[in-house]
């Protein structure tokens, strides 16, 4: 008879338990796993008490070296794809670029898998279906705040960078189509959701197109403020048309910048156009972001777009992608 009361009483403590935690909305299953263990939150796995910290990226924010990233087609984060491009240029990414739609879920496996190779993701997170002044308004909330608690369960580094090159009128979300005042509210209104999520683990980064084919677009009306932003990013190529020597084709955009914030700089996109010149345009790129106290970093972009951007099968870019990021000043281990 005491063992049956034992029994009885133990399940009416344990059903106590879980009618508090439902009540006042504990998790009883939440928490970070190591990357290693190849599985973030697996439903049914042993509940836990005691929910990890958030992931402090701020010694992420501003690194001691350089971040030499690349956005790879078809599958971005695979490890085969990564180290075939890490055996191109005799060194490893760390930085991986990953493009979602706003509605797509949040792209867990891809950032575990490149956190297992030392790197992070940065999101780019576009919003084609969606409107700023929707967004702002509160018409998304429920979608926002499940791509947020996604992130804070995974409890790993990602830059998220939303709705870039807004500057420009190429993007649904661009200037002539939405305002600089209904970007902004999206942008602060998406922050704050994730902020009341405790998805702290996120790199903000603003990203507009750089200012040269856009002179009169005034990027301060688009900026959300030092409160909302990490990382001012720039989006950026080198062609004949253009700009293409590293001072020209970000230093006044830069310059722009500076004026109304003092944050770290990173080109998110960038790549250079095939042709004879290439070499030299890659060797300028890599000299001028080494040289440069605020720019933290350059992510390549190697996919054939508007142009073919791609390095494989120029073996004079290759080489002078190689040499470019040959300093032990470029790349670092993410962890």
């Amino acid at each position: 008879m005491r063992t049956r009361h034992l029994l009885i009483m133990a399940v009416i403590v344990t059903l106590a338990v879980v009618e508090f935690a439902v009540f006042k909305g504990i998790s009883l299953t939440e928490g970070r796993l190591p990357a290693s263990a190849g599985g973030g939150i697996v439903a049914g796995a042993a509940p836990s008490a005691t929910v990890a910290p958030p992931f402090d990226v701020t010694p992420l924010i501003k690194p001691k070296k350089k971040y030499f990233g690349v956005a790879l087609p078809g599958d971005p984060t695979g490890p085969a794809a990564v180290a075939r491009f890490a055996d191109t240029v005799d060194k490893a990414p760390n930085v991986l670029t990953v493009y979602a739609a706003f509605g797509d879920g949040f792209a867990a496996s891809e950032v575990r898998e490149a956190y297992q190779q030392n790197a992070m993701v940065i999101v780019r997170w576009e919003p084609f279906d969606a409107k700023l002044k929707d967004i702002a308004a509160g018409r998304q909330d429920r979608y926002v705040t499940d791509f947020a608690k996604a992130i804070r369960t995974l409890n790993l580094p990602i830059g998220l960078t939303f709705a870039h090159e807004m500057n420009g009128s190429w993007y649904p979300w661009g200037n002539s189509k939405a305002t600089p005042a209904d970007f902004v509210a999206a942008w602060r209104h998406i922050h704050g959701i994730f902020q009341q999520v405790g998805a702290t683990n996120v790199i903000w980064t603003w990203t507009p197109n750089v200012i040269n084919p856009v002179p009169r677009v005034k990027l301060k009306p688009f900026y959300p403020g030092d409160a909302y932003v990490d990382w001012l990013g720039m989006d950026g190529y080198y062609t004949s048309k253009g700009a293409h020597t590293y001072s020209t084709l970000f230093g006044p955009t830069k310059k722009a910048i500076r004026a109304f914030s003092k944050k770290p700089f990173i080109i998110v996109e960038t790549g250079v156009a095939p042709g004879p010149q290439r070499p030299a345009w890659i060797a300028d790129l890599a000299r001028g972001v080494l040289a440069d106290r605020d720019t933290i970093g350059f992510i390549y972009f190697n996919q054939n777009g508007s142009a073919k951007w791609r390095i494989e099968g120029d073996r004079a870019a290759q080489s002078a992608m190689r040499k470019g990021v040959a300093s032990s000043k470029i790349g670092f281990t993410v962890q």
